[in-house]
């Protein structure tokens, strides 16, 4: 064995030594990782909400349907009912008989279920696919917060809707997708209060 191939071998069993011997990385900072996560979240749920406001006002075109909640009237309701949109998943303050847990749960099915109601409406009426998609990012953002707090979720997809089944006309589709944004900002609304619930109480309990 020559003097090169010694010295080679050498470095080598140093090396391994040295990969071996060496602390493995750990997250500087739970608490602060959680924060920023739970941040990044809310930025992309206030967009949410200010887009939600836009695609309202040039995609639907019937008077008398804003985004104005005195303007909901029973008649809609019934509507809402006999389209087949479902209700929003509720969010509450964290409490004993509502767990940060549970409360993911919620934001990832309101997510879900959101997402999977532009979807249909897409294929009837054009300007919900940005919003679409920003909602498949919401989930996938909950979804990392979720893992930041260490939290466990309910992970059973809901029942696959399929709005278009109940949508024969365009007045049909235009008070669906008023209806969906509708119930949408009022999720985003709850989102933003129970996310900056969770971040106070997450980071007082250290993220557990």
């Amino acid at each position: 064995m020559n003097a090169f191939t010694v010295v080679a071998l050498l470095h080598c069993f140093l090396l391994a030594a040295l990969v071996q011997s060496a602390p493995v990385s750990s997250p500087s900072n739970p608490s602060q990782t959680f924060k920023e996560v739970v941040e990044r979240v809310m930025r992309l749920v206030e967009k949410i909400r200010k887009d939600v406001r836009s695609v309202h006002g040039s995609i639907i075109n019937i008077d008398g349907l804003t985004l104005d909640p005195s303007s909901q009237t029973g008649q809609l309701e019934m509507m809402r009912i006999t389209l087949g949109i479902p209700d929003t998943p509720v969010l509450k303050e964290l409490s004993e008989q509502f767990t940060a847990d549970m409360c993911v749960s919620r934001m990832l099915a309101g997510g879900r279920l959101y997402q999977g109601l532009l979807v249909d409406l897409s294929g009837r009426l054009g300007g919900l696919e940005a919003l679409s998609a920003e909602l498949r990012d919401l989930v996938t953002h909950i979804n990392q917060m979720k893992d930041a707090a260490q939290l466990s979720s309910d992970s059973s997809d809901q029942s696959s809707l399929d709005l278009t089944l109940n949508l024969h006309g365009n007045y049909d589709v235009q008070v669906a997708a008023h209806l969906t944004l509708c119930q949408l900002l009022e999720f985003c609304h709850d989102l933003i209060r129970s996310l900056r619930n969770m971040a106070e109480t997450q980071m007082a309990r250290g993220t557990r």
